[in-house]
């Protein structure tokens, strides 16, 4: 490591620059290509498998320099949906704290299909597989809104979280109620 050449104007005389990023991990010397790849499984779901959509119109700001929507965004489509199936089952109200009970990402993967571009108006759908003691498995596919023909789907691991004590805590009774209530589960 490197002394930065800013630490003296920025006041913090200790700053060092990174020239290894691997330092952060627990094999320094491990590559990427040293970790096994598995196969994605097929998510594609069409529009009938979801109780949920979330409607999303993509603004200029979604777009990357190609002119389609960047991969970051998708996630973004995904949380969006989650917070508002969420709302719709009763588990989160648009004026609570989210410093209380909450969700974290465990997980996620995401398989692209096709792009989307400006102007697009998309549905997003959200669907909770299974009730897990700490966890809930969430299916999610971005789709056309006319044709229905899928854009990006997978599935995000959420585990339930208690924000004041920071620890996991197994999903509320209330929760796993109104979940296989609107889900059929």
């Amino acid at each position: 490591m490197t002394q930065s050449p800013r630490s003296s104007a920025t006041g913090f005389a200790n700053s060092q620059m990174v020239e290894d990023p691997r330092i952060f991990f627990d094999h320094p010397t491990a590559r990427l290509t040293d970790y096994p790849t598995t196969e994605l499984p097929n998510y594609n779901h069409p529009m009938t498998d979801y109780k949920f959509l979330h409607p999303t119109e993509v603004r200029y700001g979604d777009l990357d320099p190609q002119g389609h929507v960047n991969n970051a965004k998708y996630l973004t489509y995904f949380e969006q949906a989650r917070i508002h199936h969420f709302i719709k089952m009763g588990l989160f109200s648009k004026d609570q704290s989210f410093m209380e009970i909450g969700v974290i990402v465990a997980d996620i993967h995401i398989k692209y299909r096709a792009p989307a571009h400006y102007g697009d108006n998309l549905m997003t759908g959200a669907k909770i597989l299974r009730i897990g003691n700490k966890s809930l498995p969430v299916m999610q596919s971005v789709m056309d809104a006319a044709t229905g023909k899928a854009m990006a789907d997978g599935e995000v691991i959420l585990v339930t979280f208690d924000y004041k004590s920071k620890k996991t805590i197994p999903v509320p009774e209330d929760w796993k109620r109104k979940i296989a209530e609107f889900e059929g589960i």
